[in-house]
């Protein structure tokens, strides 16, 4: 792999058109740089100058070179100096993971807009993982802060956790629907009427708690089609599909073709925690938790 010295010695004698004035101002001698150069062409397999008595000048390829070896170095001293500030504790970055109804209840969109209007200088690197890969990385240390749809166990010795939101859900059924003017919708209305899933039909505990709950509040749906995540399912209902549960943080700009109605007897919701190491390692990561328990959810 090409050396970062290598290619400061490179565009040192690209800039100055002189080996003897770059290993001037390179504060080395003048035979160490040239052999340098000719080892960066050799492992290259690239001529990079056209070499005179009176001056070096790029050929077209080293011309070319020369563009990226800039763009390079001035990346490695954004990271170098990257690395300083973060040991300092000023800035850096943050790994943030997630699953889907972060994104749909604006909790993770809100505490990033938050983040950004006060630390712009903070790169958020976002991981889209169910809530057990999130924990994991959580006790590697690779994620700096989960938001998940199930809290780590009470007893997890080094994770810690706090609900954020609890969104509840209502029903969305096409707007030409015979229980869409009905006042009052109860369980009894929707047995056996054809429903639309969220989730991917090859988690079956995913499916198994959906009916579960279900079951509970005395129905049992139709379940004709599954949609891979909330607003797919209401673009189905919109389309005359089937009805489905979708949490109420979705359901802003809700089409026309689309009836939501409440479900006073239903208490279920969306929940979402937010879940990090019980170390923190670096102020940054306090400081967003903060911003997300802040601005709680709980409905």
């Amino acid at each position: 792999m090409v050396e970062l010295r290598q290619l400061e010695y490179f565009v040192a004698v690209a800039e100055t058109e002189h080996v003897g004035r770059a290993a001037e101002w390179l504060r080395i001698s003048q035979s160490p740089l040239s052999r340098r150069i000719a080892d960066l062409e050799k492992r290259l397999g690239l001529v990079l100058f056209e070499r005179s008595k009176q001056r070096v000048r790029l050929t077209p390829d080293g011309e070319v070179f020369l563009t990226e070896a800039r763009a390079l170095l001035r990346h490695a001293e954004r990271v170098e100096s990257l690395g300083r500030r973060l040991g300092r504790g000023e800035t850096g970055g943050l790994c943030l993971g997630y699953v889907e109804h972060a994104i749909h209840a604006d909790v993770l969109p809100g505490a990033l807009r938050s983040l950004r209007r006060d630390r712009p200088d903070v790169h958020v690197s976002l991981y889209n993982q169910t809530g057990a890969e999130q924990l994991e990385a959580l006790r590697r240390r690779s994620l700096d802060i989960a938001l998940v749809d199930a809290p780590p166990e009470e007893d997890d010795p080094v994770l810690e956790s706090e609900l954020v939101l609890a969104d509840p859900l209502v029903l969305a059924l096409p707007a030409d629907h015979p229980l869409a003017n009905r006042e009052l919708v109860k369980p009894s209305d929707l047995d056996n009427q054809p429903w639309i899933a969220i989730g991917r039909k090859d988690v079956g505990e995913e499916f198994r708690e959906f009916l579960s709950s279900c079951a509970t509040d005395g129905f049992t749906p139709n379940i004709r089609t599954v949609a891979p995540e909330p607003l797919a399912a209401l673009g189905l209902v919109g389309s005359g599909l089937g009805m489905a549960l979708l949490q109420r943080s979705v359901l802003r700009g809700t089409p026309p073709e689309v009836a939501l109605r409440e479900l006073p007897w239903c208490d279920s919701s969306v929940r979402l925690w937010a879940a990090w190491h019980h170390i923190d390692l670096r102020p940054l990561v306090a400081e967003f938790r903060k911003v997300l328990l802040d601005g709680v959810a709980v409905r």
